[in-house]
C-alpha cells in the first residue's frame, strides 16, 4: 500500500512536468496573452483543501450546506443493491486564521440532521463531530515554476456528536464517536493552455487512523438496546484530484475525482441475559473493508478575488461496501 500511494505521487508529480513542458511549447499557436495569476478568481474545488497558507492575521470562513442522499450499496461482487433511502442533512464550516505566514490553525464544527424513509427521523438539528487541524507550508509556487505549492496538515477529530444511547430513535446519531488522527499532504499548481487560460490543478493525500470506543445501547454502529461493548473503526486513505478551469475572472468549472479506501470495523461486545438463561448473548462482527470513486463536478462564481461560492454535487460511481450517494453541495468562500 506504501509503495502504492507512493508512486501515486510519483505520476502525479511527473504529470505536472510533462504538462508544463507541452504548454511551454504552446504560445506560439496562440494569439491570447497568457491570463495572469491576479486576473483569476478562485473558490477553491469542491473538497479538495488549498495547500495555501493564510497571511498572518487573516481569516477565512467557508461554510458548506449539503444534502446526502443514500439510496444503496454496492456489494462483495460490486453490483449495488438497494436499501432504505436516506437524506442526510448537514453543514460544516472552514473557520481558519492565519497564525504565522506559514502556518494556518483552525476549527471544522459540524452540523446535521438524518431523515430516513423508514424509521424516526431526528428529533432536532444535532451537533456533528468537531475537528481540529493546523497546517504548515511547505513550499509555494513561482510564476511559471516547476514546484507546486505544497503543505502538511494534521488534524485531530473530536467526537463532540451524538453516537450510542440514542433510546428510539437511531437517527439522532450523527457523529463517530471516536478521536481520529488525519496526517495530510496537500498540493497545488497552475497550467497555462493553448488559449491562455489558467488550469489549476490540486491533489490532497489523507491517512487517517481512529481509536477504538465504547458503545451503550442503541448507536450508529447498529446494536441495540441493552448492549455493551466497544467499535474499533478501520483506518482509511484518501486521493483527491481537483482540477479548475478559469473560464473568465468570475467564472470557473471545477471537477474533483476522489478515491478512498477505509478498513474493517470490529463491533464486539454483549447483551443482557434473556429470562431464564443467565448466558450472555455475545457479537464480534467485522463489517467489512470499503473502497469508492467518486466525482465531484461544480461550478464557481467569484465576485471579488476574496469572495465566491460554488455550487456541484458528489457522486458515487463505483465502489465495494459502500452506501451509493448523491450529495449536492453549496459553499461560500470568504476571505477577510
Amino acid at each position: 500500500m506504501v509503495m502504492v500511494r507512493s508512486s501515486t505521487l510519483l505520476f502525479w508529480i511527473l504529470g505536472l512536468v510533462i504538462a508544463r513542458d507541452v504548454a511551454a511549447d504552446e504560445p506560439a499557436q496562440t494569439s491570447a496573452p497568457p491570463q495572469s495569476l491576479d486576473d483569476a478568481w478562485w473558490t477553491g474545488p469542491l473538497l479538495a483543501a488549498s495547500p495555501a497558507t493564510l497571511p498572518q492575521g487573516h481569516v477565512l470562513i467557508e461554510p458548506y450546506l449539503y444534502d446526502a442522499v443514500i439510496d444503496g450499496q454496492y456489494d462483495n461482487t460490486g453490483a449495488r443493491r438497494e436499501t432504505a433511502r436516506q437524506n442526510d442533512y448537514g453543514s460544516l464550516t472552514y473557520v481558519l486564521y492565519g497564525l504565522t505566514d506559514t502556518t494556518t490553525i483552525g476549527l471544522i464544527p459540524r452540523f446535521g440532521v438524518n431523515t430516513p424513509s423508514q424509521g424516526s427521523s431526528a428529533s432536532s438539528i444535532g451537533i456533528g463531530d468537531m475537528t481540529a487541524q493546523a497546517a504548515y507550508g511547505l513550499s509555494r509556487f513561482l510564476d511559471q515554476g516547476w514546484l507546486p505549492a505544497m503543505s502538511i496538515v494534521i488534524g485531530e477529530t473530536l467526537p463532540t456528536g451524538k453516537y450510542d444511547r440514542l433510546g428510539n430513535n437511531p437517527s439522532n446519531g450523527i457523529g463517530a464517536g471516536s478521536y481520529t488522527t488525519t496526517l495530510s499532504l496537500y498540493a497545488q499548481y497552475y497550467f497555462w493552455m493553448p488559449n491562455g487560460r489558467i488550469l489549476r490543478t490540486r491533489i490532497n493525500l489523507s491517512q487517517a487512523w481512529s481509536k477504538q470506543i465504547g458503545i451503550e445501547d442503541v448507536s450508529v454502529y447498529g446494536t441495540h438496546q441493552g448492549f455493551r461493548g466497544y467499535a474499533s473503526p478501520g483506518n482509511s486513505f484518501t486521493i483527491d484530484s481537483a482540477w479548475e478551469y478559469s473560464v473568465t475572472r468570475n467564472w470557473v468549472a471545477a471537477l474533483d475525482i476522489v478515491y478512498t479506501d477505509s478498513g474493517s470495523t470490529r463491533i464486539a461486545g454483549e447483551y443482557p441475559p434473556p429470562p431464564n438463561s443467565g448466558v450472555m448473548p455475545g457479537i464480534d462482527v467485522m463489517t467489512g473493508s470499503s473502497n469508492s470513486i467518486s466525482l465531484a463536478p461544480a461550478i464557481e462564481y467569484n465576485w471579488t478575488s476574496a469572495v465566491g461560492i460554488i455550487v456541484g454535487a458528489k457522486f458515487v460511481v463505483a465502489g465495494h461496501n459502500t452506501g451509493a450517494a448523491i450529495i449536492p453541495i453549496v459553499a461560500i468562500n470568504l476571505v477577510f
